[in-house]
């Protein structure tokens, strides 16, 4: 059947005013964003934020890549905050995406939407345990009073913060703290947004001696090898006997020592000499 007449025009017109407005940022939305924007979330994070907080995923996705490529003139004006600010999450020292020029390989507004972005910087590895002596900084977004900015992890495991005197955080990773910290804080704050950082990693060390040129402790930060170890105590000396290395470990009550060549773990023939370290261990360069 032919739909025409001066009806059906104006009922057309209507449906496709409707569709245009839909897909239209509405000023709370574009608010949402550039708050999100200012308390550094990567561009994944406000867009899951906005679609919990109530927006279409398909508008949000829209607004956040025209927040990328805006148009000329004056950029949005900024306004209080909105719904959902108060649990945006993933705030935190992590470098957010630049929202500036999109790259030309990307011909999608979706796309861009879509990207993978990195995760959160907490300071370490994802999988790395909190242990006594290590320094926290706990961010509680909008929560200055809740949020401790260096909070030493004491000999017995605990940290203090003001709301919740004591929380055991040793042996958990950073992101299994948040979590604690967060169940927590539900009984003061609505909604918080915790960001556990290791600011100082204290708890966990190699050792060098020897010949070596700068003999001592070293942060264990990564699981370095024998060979990564000897290269951040700055190398050999050349009084060094590089095949009488070895590792020195403490274990089930005793120790052992690892031999290790450096002559034939350059060359490739030893490679399985180039044993991964555990914290605790010392390596022993003679001279």
């Amino acid at each position: 059947m032919r739909r025409s007449g001066p009806h059906w025009t104006v009922c057309a017109g209507f449906i496709t005013a409707a569709l245009a407005i839909a897909q239209e940022p509405t000023k709370d939305l574009v608010t949402f964003i550039r708050d999100a924007q200012n308390a550094g979330l990567n561009e994944r994070q406000i867009v899951d934020n906005a679609v919990e907080a109530g927006w279409p995923p398909a508008l949000v996705k829209n607004a956040v890549a025209s927040a990328k490529t805006p148009a000329s003139g004056n950029p949005p004006e900024a306004g209080p905050a909105v719904k959902g600010a108060s649990s945006v999450k993933g705030a935190s020292n992590d470098p957010a995406e630049p929202l500036g020029t999109p790259d030309p390989r990307e011909t999608s507004s979706a796309a861009r939407a879509d990207k993978t972005l990195p995760s959160v910087n907490r300071g370490v590895r994802d999988d790395y345990v909190i242990g006594e002596g290590d320094v926290l900084n706990i961010s509680v977004w909008k929560e200055p009073d809740a949020s401790v900015p260096s909070a030493v992890v004491r000999p017995d495991g605990k940290i203090s913060m003001a709301m919740l005197k004591e929380v055991p955080v040793s042996g958990l990773t950073p992101a299994e703290a948040e979590t604690l910290i967060t169940d927590q804080l539900r009984k003061f704050i609505s909604s918080p947004d915790v960001t556990v950082i290791v600011s100082a990693i204290n708890s966990k060390r190699i050792y060098v001696i020897g010949g070596v040129k700068k003999e001592g402790p070293i942060p264990y930060t990564y699981r370095m090898t024998a060979l990564q170890a000897l290269s951040e105590a700055g190398g050999l000396t050349d009084y060094a006997k590089k095949n009488k290395i070895y590792v020195l470990r403490h274990e089930n009550g005793r120790d052992r020592q690892i031999r290790f060549n450096y002559d034939a773990v350059l060359r490739g023939e030893r490679v399985e000499m180039n044993v991964l370290l555990l914290p605790g261990d010392t390596v022993v360069v003679p001279k």
